[in-house]
């Protein structure tokens, strides 16, 4: 990736003539700039993957809130699945004199140059669910426990075929994120420990062959990249069998995957839709659903995740120690990143109610009800 870089010098004269027009007026986002005195009051920057999706924009504006619930102003800024953006983004943040950076990666390995310069100005940097890689300039990862997060797809899969009761042999096709988010890795890896026992056994059948993790990914965790493969499959492997189940662990793949699934003739007739997993409980996929399509997804209260991070940043620059409770899995290639990782929960039709609308995350009004 071309990392735009600045050279310090230019750096720290950007930073002061941008601190002296903050008397003058506000920021792009409307926020004054932070007084330089203490960091309560100062601004944190907050780079979010993309606007694409209703997860990132919900993370976005629940990181803001918590912020702002500590006394601190945030700048938000969305990368739209752009590398070469996200980084120019928070050259700029760097540039406006931000006390700390909360960053959600689009490429993981794109951020060393810049985080570097980071480093440089004393800014503390929260790697926000997608770990970044190759650096040791990461303070701290706030994330969720992302291999569980595919025990739960593949064991939801397991669970409504019978395959634990000996039911079988059935089809199924996998997917997976993308090549260049980390934990797209956790993820699958966790999947695969459930279901490749039945792989072996036979009990499941990928009929496409492609069982590897370098032949499943879905770049940027795009629908339509994932309608265009789920075609590509259905065409080549499909023509007289008929898929049991579809292993997704994205709620806007398995979108996609239900587009070209229904193209086919699936939903009608003698062809019932297959078992489609998910994650992040988007609206329209608990919508999907309730409307008995996709089956299941992984939620993920990214509530307490806005939480955990801004509580991250907010004890560094206090000189706390944040709290964490993994200090050993996340590796980023330079250093073990001290992690606090929350529980996935699954949910079907038949707990959405008592998890995401009890819970308060959607109102029936939202979905339809």
């Amino acid at each position: 990736m071309r990392n735009r870089s600045a050279a310090l010098a230019a750096t720290a004269t950007a930073a002061c003539l941008c601190l002296a027009l903050s008397a003058c007026g506000q920021n792009s986002e409307g926020g004054s700039k932070e007084d330089k005195g203490s960091a309560k009051g100062g601004t944190i920057g907050v780079a979010m993957p993309t606007k694409s999706s209703e997860r990132w924009i919900a993370d976005g504006n629940n990181v803001v809130k918590n912020l702002e619930s500590k006394g601190y102003k945030a700048k938000l800024v969305f990368g739209e699945d752009d590398p070469d953006t996200q980084v120019s983004q928070i050259e700029n943040l760097i540039t406006q004199g931000v006390k700390g950076l909360i960053v959600a990666a689009i490429d993981n390995k794109s951020l060393n140059n810049v985080l570097q310069q980071a480093a440089d100005a004393k800014i503390p940097v929260i790697s926000y669910d997608r770990l970044i890689l190759g650096t040791k300039n990461v303070d701290y990862y706030a994330s969720f426990d992302n291999e569980k997060v595919g025990q739960l797809q593949a064991g939801y899969i397991a669970e409504r075929l019978g395959l634990k009761d000996g039911k079988g042999p059935f089809n199924i096709e996998l997917f997976a994120g993308s090549n260049d988010d980390n934990n797209t890795k956790y993820f699958f890896d966790g999947a695969l420990s459930v279901l490749k026992p039945y792989i072996d056994s036979k009990k499941l059948v990928v009929r496409s062959g492609q069982t590897k993790l370098n032949q499943v990914t879905t770049l940027r965790w795009d629908g339509a990249t994932a309608q265009r493969r789920m075609d590509d499959i259905l065409t080549s492997a499909y023509k007289s069998a008929r898929v049991d189940a579809v292993l997704s662990p994205y709620d806007g793949i398995s979108i996609g995957v239900l587009s070209a699934l229904k193209s086919d003739g699936y939903g009608s007739g003698s062809k019932p839709l297959p078992v489609i997993t998910g994650q992040d409980a988007e609206l329209a996929s608990v919508k999907s659903i309730i409307a008995g399509q996709q089956t299941q997804t992984v939620y993920k209260d990214t509530r307490k995740l806005a939480e955990v991070a801004s509580t991250m940043v907010d004890d560094v620059l206090n000189g706390k120690k944040p709290e964490v409770n993994d200090t050993k899995s996340y590796d980023n290639g330079a250093k073990v990143v001290p992690s606090y990782l929350l529980q996935p929960v699954s949910v079907d039709k038949s707990n959405y109610e008592d998890v995401l609308v009890k819970g308060g995350y959607y109102t029936d009004a939202q979905l339809g009800k």
